[in-house]
């Protein structure tokens, strides 16, 4: 019986995924889950699990930043990321953090047996599309960005603004743009990023070390 911890802040897509993995006729699968990193660093170090099922994007910390401290005190507990988004530079972050597979909520519950089987079996899962590229990084040396990497010079410019702890109003007069636009921009941000706040996002800043 192999033992799996699902964390994710979504009680519906905790329990659909649970409920795929539990009708699973290959592997016999007992699922504990978390809503939170906090409770999903308590679970972990009070259990042994054989993988882990994590969402990107938590309420209390970022999915990537669990991903990569998890790894770093149990690296043989296999980790597959679970994610709303799309962008495969998320992706491919992941796996330079120790993933061992990245799915979108989007995919079909035979994909995700698919994967949990692969990594159960001592693999790694990639879908087609992502390989490709993961394959293009690899071959030309190129190096991962990060998610902030990704934006556009003004978003950076107002994550690193928001991220000092700037109201938005100040943030509005100094840019010489409307309250509506930062707040835009904020939404916009969070979403890239993966996070879920504001708060999320001073956070992000400060892990990454963002000066203004």
């Amino acid at each position: 019986m192999f033992s799996i911890l699902v964390i994710d802040d979504h009680p519906i897509v905790r329990q659909g995924v649970i409920s795929i993995l539990q009708h699973d006729t290959k592997k016999i699968i007992k699922c504990d889950e978390a809503a939170t990193a906090q409770e999903a660093r308590s679970k972990v170090a009070a259990n042994r699990y054989d993988m882990l099922l994590l969402d990107i994007s938590l309420p209390d910390e970022s999915g990537l930043q669990l991903l990569r401290d998890l790894h770093q005190t149990m690296p043989d507990v296999p980790i597959l990321l679970l994610s709303m988004h799309p962008e495969e530079e998320y992706a491919i972050h992941g796996f330079t953090l120790g993933a061992y597979g990245y799915l979108t909520k989007e995919s079909a519950p035979t994909e995700l047996l698919r994967a949990v089987h692969v990594i159960l079996d001592g693999g790694r899962y990639v879908n087609s599309s992502l390989a490709g590229r993961l394959a293009e990084y690899i071959s030309q040396g190129i190096q991962p960005t990060l998610p902030h990497e990704g934006l556009s010079q003004r978003e950076d410019q107002v994550l690193r603004l928001l991220g000092a702890g700037i109201p938005q109003k100040q943030i509005a007069y100094d840019l010489g743009i409307s309250g509506k636009t930062v707040n835009t921009f904020r939404t916009r941000i969070i979403r890239k990023l993966g996070l879920r706040s504001t708060v999320d996002l001073v956070g992000y800043c400060i892990r990454h070390n963002l000066p203004v």
